[in-house]
C-alpha cells in the first residue's frame, strides 16, 4: 500500500480492507466502511443482475494492511485480474482499483480510442 493511502486507512479503518473482482478486469479494494455500502447496494440488485451479485459477493476477500504496509492478495483474485508482477493502485474516491500494468495501459488505449464522450468534454471547462 503507497504511503499516502497507509495513514488515511489506518485512520478510516484500522487497515481493514476488502478485495473483489473489478468488471473491467481489475480489482476492487474497499476500505471496509466503503464496502459494506456498497455490498448493501449490490444486494438490492434484481435478479436479473444474479451473476454480477455472484462475482463481487463471491469473491471479496477480507484483508489487512499489515506492518509492512503490504495486502496479500488471494491467488484467485490475482488470477483472475491478471496480476503477476507490476501493478498500478488507483484511487478512485471511495475505493481503489488494482491493475496489471500491462491490462491497465491497453484499457486507457481503448478508452483514449473512443474519444471524449460529451459527458466527459464538458467536465472540465
Amino acid at each position: 500500500m503507497p504511503a499516502r493511502h497507509r495513514d488515511a486507512l489506518q485512520a478510516l479503518c484500522g487497515g481493514q480492507l476488502t478485495i473483489t473482482r473489478q468488471h473491467e478486469g481489475a480489482l476492487y479494494v474497499f476500505p471496509r466502511p466503503a464496502w459494506e455500502v456498497f455490498r448493501e447496494r449490490v444486494m438490492q440488485l434484481p435478479v436479473s443482475a444474479l451473476g454480477w451479485k455472484s462475482i463481487y459477493l463471491g469473491y471479496a476477500f477480507d484483508a489487512e494492511v499489515d506492518g509492512s504496509s503490504r495486502v496479500l492478495i488471494p491467488p484467485e483474485l490475482r488470477a483472475a485480474a491478471g496480476i503477476e508482477r507490476d501493478v498500478m493502485l488507483l484511487g478512485m474516491g471511495d475505493r481503489f482499483e488494482l491493475w496489471d500494468v500491462a491490462r491497465l495501459a491497453a484499457r486507457e488505449q481503448a478508452v483514449l480510442a473512443q474519444g471524449v464522450p460529451a459527458a466527459v468534454a464538458n467536465l472540465v471547462l
